[in-house]
């Protein structure tokens, strides 16, 4: 599958209560938790989405009071990144 580019009209860009500069960082971030909430990505992929190391945005989960998945493929994420092969 390749990359998807989302257009967002510039009235809603206009309403957001960001400063400009930091819109799109913001974008991605509250996609990325939305998408991690709904379950449709894993925290891994929901922390790349966001642009956020995976400690950040295990932060930020626990700002916003976030309910946290941990399956299988979570797993298998941190056991690559810890070296080990299962």
């Amino acid at each position: 599958m390749s990359a998807k580019t989302l257009t967002i009209p510039e009235e809603i860009v206009n309403a957001l209560r960001v400063p400009p500069d930091d819109i799109e960082a913001e974008l991605y971030k509250e996609l990325a938790l939305a998408l991690y909430q709904r379950g449709m990505l894993s925290s891994g992929k929901a922390s790349a989405l966001s642009g956020l190391t995976r400690l950040q945005f295990e932060d930020l989960l626990g700002q916003r009071k976030s309910k946290r998945h941990y399956g299988e493929e979570d797993l298998q994420e941190d056991l690559r990144y810890a070296g080990c092969n299962l």
